[in-house]
């Protein structure tokens, strides 16, 4: 049955419309009202607006396909129905880039915030550090914050599928804006920046076997090495956040997991993080291992009058045991793993923690007292590695170290824009074939 007049009219219309809206979608680049310094990096701009621009040519493409399908012989020859579930496909296309640019956009709009605009420049450039390793071990993506509500982060790790499919072609990492401003972000942002590098370097599936073998061999805590096998991804997370920022990982950490204390000693069977108490005590554990010092045993403690464990139930309590009888060997056995990818070292060696021992960051906040400005000469996650050990050690006050940290993120993002803006200004202008070359190239492409 040829396809209805009124049918072929109406759906060449509704294609015609979502090509005319699909066209009211710009670059970044020409709507985001920013301040230089609250700009994200060039790589990153380039790489999320050529994803995007892809994504239109490939509907407005396929549009276009389904107008000539429709007014050709195979339109002309098709049901209604037929028709309306071409199109139906198209449509659903279209929204998935709109999610697509929405997800990009709730990380951009953030940066005409006044102050946060800036702030978050300055924590891309924290979680840019906090990413990368001495060592060629991987190409680090580029990534960018923003914030939300709620107390807790959370990651859209690059190259990983985005809605509607495609890879998403930078790191996206949400803040708590409840977190904003103080060591404490340090913690939750580098614990979602442990889980890009931990998927740069396979170091969960290559540590699951492993632990699956300790389950066989431990019948009495078979229990607690199932449990570690089943959260070793967020297990991972917090080592980075541990092995970067040192005891401002775990502080932060205890903020975020001070919750009533049903929710403190409760585990979800489809939970992926540890149980909220014993992921304080293996965070203090670990910081054992990496950081020897007094300290660890002295927030393990306080951890533990925060929520005693008296009037727990016999198998909660019983769990709890096991699992911290077993703690040791498992922070043993994760600190020293060899992965493939870290080509012969283990976690511990490739970190490179020796100037973030609790002395040698007591000695760097001790020198920023007499001379404020070596702050600056040393890397972002440094330095809050040495703010929180300040504030372990109750040198700061919360009012110096909120001070301290919104400087320091003004700072990083204009050493960020300037660095940028030297780049630009040096690089060369055209090739010999008298296009411009390299990055300048890619970023002009996506504003065509």
């Amino acid at each position: 049955m040829p396809t209805g007049s009124l049918a072929l009219s109406m759906l060449g219309q509704e294609a015609r419309a979502l090509l005319t809206r699909l066209a009211r979608i710009k670059p970044f680049a020409l709507l985001m009202p920013t301040v230089t310094a609250a700009a994200i990096s060039p790589v990153a701009q380039a790489a999320i607006e050529q994803y995007l621009a892809s994504g239109r040519h490939k509907l407005r493409g396929l549009v276009g396909k389904y107008l000539k399908w429709l007014h050709g012989y195979g339109g002309l020859h098709a049901t209604p129905a037929e028709a309306q579930r071409r199109f139906t496909f198209l449509r659903m296309r279209f929204n998935a880039v709109l999610t697509q640019f929405d997800i990009f956009s709730d990380v951009l709009v953030q940066r005409s915030e006044y102050e946060n605009g800036v702030w978050l420049s300055g924590l891309d450039a924290l979680a840019a550090d906090a990413l990368g390793l001495p060592g060629e071990y991987y190409n680090a993506p580029p990534v960018v914050c923003y914030l939300d509500r709620g107390h807790g982060a959370a990651i859209r790790r690059a190259r990983t599928r985005l809605p509607g499919g495609g890879e998403n072609p930078v790191a996206v990492i949400r803040v708590p804006r409840e977190r904003m401003v103080g060591s404490g972000i340090a913690s939750s942002l580098v614990h979602e920046v442990g889980h890009q590098a931990s998927a740069l370097l396979n170091l969960a599936n290559s540590l699951r076997p492993m632990l699956r073998g300790m389950q066989r061999n431990n019948s009495t805590q078979q229990i607690a090495w199932q449990l570690w096998e089943r959260w070793i991804s967020e297990i991972l997370a917090d080592f980075w956040s541990v092995a970067k920022v040192g005891v401002a990982s775990t502080l932060g950490l205890i903020g975020v997991v001070s919750l009533p204390r049903a929710f403190v000693f409760r585990m979800g069977l489809d939970d992926p993080h540890p149980i909220p108490w014993i992921r304080v005590k293996l965070s203090c554990a670990m910081g054992r291992v990496l950081y020897p010092h007094p300290q660890w045993d002295k927030f393990a403690q306080l951890w533990e009058s925060f929520y005693p464990t008296a009037g727990l139930a016999d198998e909660i309590l019983q769990l709890l045991v096991t699992l911290e009888a077993s703690m040791p060997g498992f922070v043993a056995l994760l600190a020293h793993h060899r992965p493939n990818t870290l080509k012969g070292a283990s976690l511990i060696e490739a970190m490179s923690i020796e100037e973030r021992q609790p002395a040698h960051l007591a000695a760097y906040y001790g020198a920023w007292r007499t001379d404020p400005m070596r702050i600056r000469a040393i890397s972002p996650s440094l330095v809050f590695a040495v703010l929180g050990q300040a504030k372990a050690d109750g040198t700061i006050s919360p009012e110096e170290e909120s001070r301290t940290v919104a400087g320091i993120l003004n700072y990083w993002a204009l050493r960020s824009t300037v660095a940028r803006s030297a780049v630009f200004a040096t690089a060369p202008r055209k090739c010999a074939c008298g296009a411009a070359s390299g990055l300048q190239s890619k970023f002009i492409m996506t504003i065509k």
